[in-house]
C-alpha cells in the first residue's frame, strides 16, 4: 500500500514538473504574441509592422541581447547575476575597433575581441569563486571598471577605423525584404546548442568557468555591437544589462537560480526587441519607452515569485 502511494507521489510530481516545464515554454511565445497583437491592433502601426523589412530589423536589433542572454541565463541558473555586461560589450567593442586600426586581421580581431569578453567573465567569476563574494557587489564594481577601461583605451571619444570585413556582420543588405538576414543573426540562432549543453550543468559547473564562458558570449555580443555600429565606442550599451536580465526572467528563468531556458531567453530577447520596435512605430517618445521596458521588468520578477510560491505549494 505505502508502495502504491509512493510511486503515486511519484507520479504526480513528475506530472507537475512537466506541466511547469510546459508553462514556462509556453508563457514567453504567448508573452510574444500578445505583444505583437498590441501594436498589429493600430491600424496606422500595422501596415509598416507586419513587414519582412520591419522583422529583419527587428530580427537585427535582437542579436545583441540574444548574444548576451546566452551568456546571462548560464549565470543565472547558477543563481548569479552579471551587471557588467554593457559595459563589458562597450569595452570588447572599443577592443576590436582599436585593433581593426592597428590593421590586425580580421580573423584575429574576433577572436582577441571574444576573449576579452571572456578575460572579463573569468575575473568576474574567479573573485565570486575565489573569495566567495555576492555576484551582485562584484560585477557592479566591473561595471565601472570596464567602462572607464572602455573610455581610457579609446581616449574618451569613439574609435573610427578604415572599412573592414567585419562591418558585414550586421550589416542590412536589400533592407526592404526579409531576407537575406544579416549574419548576426544566424550566429545568435546558432549559438543555442553550446548555451544549452553548457547551461544544462548548471550548479555543478565552477563558477569561474561559467562567468568566463558567459564572457565569451558577451565578447561576441560586443563584436555586434562593433559591426552594427561600424566603430568602437565607450558610451554604448548603458542600461543593456536590464534588457538582458528581463529577457532572461521572462524567458522563465528564476532569478533564485536553478531554472530557465535557453529557447525562452531566446523569445524573452525578441519580446524586448519587438518592444521598442513598436514603440518606435507607434511614435511613442523614448521616456515612455524606458517606462514601459520599466513595468515589464517588474512583471517579469513578479511572475518568476508567482512561479517560486506555486512550486512551494
Amino acid at each position: 500500500m505505502e508502495k502504491d502511494l509512493s510511486h503515486g507521489a511519484s507520479v504526480g510530481n513528475r506530472g507537475r514538473l512537466q506541466f511547469s516545464r510546459f508553462i514556462n515554454f509556453i508563457g514567453p511565445l504567448l508573452g510574444l504574441l500578445f505583444v505583437m497583437g498590441v501594436f498589429c491592433a493600430n491600424n496606422e502601426v500595422r501596415p509598416f509592422f507586419l513587414t519582412g523589412a520591419n522583422f529583419k530589423i527587428i530580427l537585427t536589433q535582437t542579436v545583441i541581447v540574444a548574444i548576451c542572454a546566452l551568456g546571462m541565463t548560464m549565470i543565472i541558473i547558477s543563481g548569479g547575476i552579471d551587471l557588467s555586461i554593457g559595459s563589458g560589450v562597450a569595452l570588447t567593442s572599443v577592443v576590436g575597433a582599436t585593433l581593426i586600426l592597428k590593421s590586425y586581421p580580421p580573423a584575429m580581431v574576433v577572436m582577441l575581441t571574444v576573449l576579452t569578453g571572456g578575460f572579463i567573465g573569468l575575473i568576474n567569476g574567479g573573485i565570486i569563486a575565489g573569495f566567495r563574494m555576492m555576484p551582485f557587489i562584484v560585477t557592479l564594481g566591473m561595471m565601472g571598471i570596464a567602462r572607464g577601461s572602455a573610455k581610457w583605451i579609446g581616449k574618451n571619444q569613439t574609435v573610427n577605423y578604415p572599412d573592414s570585413p567585419l562591418n558585414k556582420i550586421m550589416a542590412l543588405e536589400s533592407p526592404q525584404s526579409l531576407f537575406p538576414l544579416p549574419m548576426g543573426v544566424w550566429i545568435a540562432i546558432g549559438s543555442n546548442e553550446l548555451a544549452a549543453r553548457l547551461s544544462g550543468i548548471r550548479v555543478r559547473m565552477h563558477k569561474a568557468i561559467i562567468y568566463s564562458v558567459a564572457g565569451l558570449f558577451f565578447g561576441l555580443a560586443g563584436l555586434m555591437q562593433l559591426s552594427r555600429l561600424t566603430q568602437g565606442d565607450p558610451s554604448v550599451a548603458i542600461g543593456l544589462e536590464l534588457d538582458v536580465i528581463a529577457a532572461v526572467v521572462i524567458g522563465g528563468a528564476s532569478l533564485n537560480g536553478g531554472s530557465g531556458s535557453i529557447l525562452g531567453s531566446m523569445i524573452g530577447a525578441l519580446i524586448m526587441a519587438v518592444l521598442r520596435n513598436g514603440s518606435n512605430q507607434s511614435g511613442w517618445p523614448t521616456y515612455m519607452q524606458e517606462i514601459i521596458i520599466g513595468i515589464v521588468i517588474i512583471l517579469a520578477v513578479g511572475l518568476d515569485k508567482l512561479r517560486q510560491s506555486r512550486a512551494k505549494t
